[in-house]
């Protein structure tokens, strides 16, 4: 409508009001990694949804940060497959393929699994315990925001239960590339956009893959896990891609 407000500025409004609370954060050292963090998990969260373009000048007045800086938080996020350039366009929240999506879940089976039979026999030394009581703790957290029907709080508990397996081999690499995988993952979600029915029904399976790992039953949990892994990567697989054909 000519000189009122489109539904279009509407929501680039709301998708940059958050942004300015975040700017407290950045505090005097701000720097590129510090903003990229920031817009990670904002893309994570859902803030800013797959296929949404990022406007410079919103982001970067509502974070206080300079042109040049935001622009290399930009091509960090780029890097780690979140965001995409497009020629005489600007910068994109990616839309994750088909085949990103299923290599996605080669790459969990891969690491994830390895960190599950890392362990070996229990009992765990001081390091992984903590990382097993994290996993219980992240499967509780899950089974209290499913009582409660907090289907994002469900979303976001079963990411923190997958980066708490990853962290059971204690290496500070494999945690950081399993970050940019799981953010990858969560923009599927975002698009799937029905937490209850892709994450609900697993419940059940990290509570199993949390009592082996309690027991000392590594070799249990990692074929437990193998199996969760490979029946989530069918039934997202196909609903994802039917999704993205009707889009």
């Amino acid at each position: 409508m000519a000189g009122g407000v489109t539904k279009n500025d509407q929501r680039r409004l709301a998708e940059v009001a958050g942004l300015a609370r975040d700017r407290a954060l950045l505090g005097r050292s701000s720097t590129a990694e510090r903003v990229a963090d920031i817009l990670r998990d904002r893309i994570t969260e859902g803030y800013f949804a797959p296929g949404v373009r990022l406007s410079e000048e919103s982001i970067g007045g509502a974070l206080g940060v300079s042109r040049n800086t935001l622009r290399e938080a930009f091509r960090l996020l780029t890097h780690e497959r979140l965001l995409e350039h497009r020629l005489n366009r600007g910068v994109f929240v990616r839309v994750v393929t088909v085949e990103d999506l299923d290599d996605i879940f080669r790459v969990r089976m891969l690491v994830e699994c390895a960190a599950v039979r890392g362990l070996g026999q229990g009992p765990y030394g001081a390091e992984a315990a903590e990382a097993v009581a994290a996993i219980e703790a992240a499967v509780r957290a899950g089974e209290t925001a499913a009582a409660d029907r907090q289907w994002e709080d469900l979303s976001t508990a079963n990411i923190r239960f997958h980066q708490a397996i990853v962290a059971l081999a204690g290496s500070p690499r494999t945690d950081e590339l399993m970050r940019g995988v799981l953010a990858e993952l969560r923009l599927v979600f975002h698009v799937m956009a029905d937490p209850q029915r892709f994450y609900a029904p697993y419940l059940v399976r990290n509570r199993q893959i949390a009592e082996s790992l309690l027991a000392g039953d590594a070799a249990a949990a990692e074929r437990l896990l193998l199996a969760y892994l490979e029946d989530s990567r069918g039934q997202l697989s196909g609903a994802y891609a039917q999704r993205i054909a009707e889009s």
